[in-house]
């Protein structure tokens, strides 16, 4: 089954022993799954639900479960769906991205993460970092996958800082000719690779 998180079977996983367990989504969350996304893009994205950027929100078994390369994690607690996350094998596209970008990160080579929400009233466990890792970890298994790439609206409390303390800024869009879309793009080491950052280089453990 696609999305086994960590190379271990689908049984659920305590998050530190604080009752958040982390796990492959299966069919019977989609619904939590679902609520969560639509919650953050009216509440904290505030663009509300658009087809042509949300309509992985609507058919996530079809955008996420059923494609072997993408994945889709939920945290639990208490029997609810509180956060997710996800692995897509399509890279950002031009328009209306930058073309360069679209570029550097082609279709089928680049691991897009997204959707990585969480509830507001879930934040500060860790929940959004385990996430990170467990995709990237995800994303190396799956094989054929070169980069990890995302992108974020800095408009959203604690966004911007979040992946800046994990990721490498490849373009903000707010310093272009008219703001472009005023989204900043971002690129992460794939694990087990040696990542540089200024003049010294570090390898991101696999585990």
């Amino acid at each position: 089954m696609a999305g086994t998180v960590a190379g271990r079977t689908d049984a659920d996983r305590d998050h530190g022993g604080t009752g958040y367990v982390l796990r492959t989504a299966t069919a019977d969350d989609l619904g939590g799954a679902r609520a969560v996304m639509l919650d953050t893009v009216y509440r904290d994205l505030k663009s509300g639900y658009v087809p042509r950027w949300h309509a992985d929100i609507i058919d996530p078994q079809a955008a996420y479960l059923r494609p072997e390369r993408c994945t889709l994690l939920v945290v639990e607690h208490r029997g609810e769906i509180v956060a997710t996350g996800a692995v897509r094998d399509r890279g950002p596209q031009a328009p209306p991205n930058p073309p360069w970008v679209a570029e550097r990160f082609p279709s089928g080579t680049t691991a897009q993460l997204c959707r990585i929400y969480v509830r507001p009233e879930h934040r500060r466990h860790g929940l959004a970092r385990q996430l990170v890792r467990e995709l990237g970890e995800f994303a190396v298994r799956a094989g054929g996958y070169e980069a990890l790439y995302l992108h974020t609206d800095p408009a959203v409390p604690g966004a911007e800082p979040f992946w800046r303390s994990l990721a490498q800024e490849v373009c903000d869009e707010r310093m272009l000719p008219g703001g472009g879309q005023g989204i900043v793009h971002f690129e992460l080491p794939m694990p087990g690779t040696v990542a540089v950052s200024g003049d010294a280089a570090r390898v991101t453990p696999a585990g």
